[in-house]
């Protein structure tokens, strides 16, 4: 059974090494990173989808004409040298309803439709799921609405989230999408993964 879904697009890091916010990098058909992933969980038909900026990043979207479909809106993490726990935190307390919800971060633009569905189904009694790749873990990861509740509970933001998930029952997911794995975090990798951009 697929169970309901919301979403959250980690979007408030620096972007140091790129000079730029990753979430305005361009996709392929005129879109960028941030409307590519939105598309997707749109696609999926997540209930929400939450995007946790920086100011600085929400300085830039607001300049830019980027298109967000109505079940998508920004949050501000307001300390994000905190960390990511403290983003992911900040999106999860900011969800009208309390659903299973997919972490993706902005810097993977490539969300396969098949596999949220994959995930969403497998979750079952599992606390999150994860999609793996030669035993090699990826995004997105869902967790359960009993972990998006003890996140928020959590009294601490400068946690690792995969090891602070150790506490809780992971389901493996298997796949062959090699787009789990992406990380874009330099001028370099993003050429090499888009040379006609």
């Amino acid at each position: 059974m697929i169970v309901e879904t919301s979403a959250m697009v980690l979007a408030a890091g620096k972007s140091e090494r790129m000079g730029n916010p990753k979430f305005a990098l361009m996709f392929k058909n005129q879109k960028t990173f941030l409307e590519e992933i939105i598309d997707r969980f749109s696609e999926f038909v997540c209930k929400e989808i939450i995007i946790v900026m920086n100011l600085e990043g929400k300085a830039v979207f607001d300049n830019l004409k980027i298109k967000l479909s109505a079940n998508a809106r920004i949050v501000i993490n307001p300390h994000p040298g905190h960390g990511r726990f403290s983003s992911i935190k900040t999106g999860l307390d900011h969800l009208s309803n309390r659903t299973a919800v997919f972490i993706h971060n902005v810097d993977n633009p490539f969300v396969n439709v098949g596999l949220l569905k994959a995930l969403s189904t497998d979750l079952g009694h599992a606390d999150y799921c994860v999609p793996m790749l030669k035993n090699r873990g990826g995004h997105p990861v869902l967790i359960s609405p009993k972990v998006v509740d003890a996140i928020i509970k959590c009294s601490r933001d400068d946690l690792n989230l995969k090891e602070y998930l150790k506490a809780f029952e992971k389901k493996n997911v298997k796949t062959n999408d090699s787009g789990i794995l992406v990380n874009v975090n330099t001028i370099g990798e993003y050429r090499g993964l888009f040379p006609e951009v």
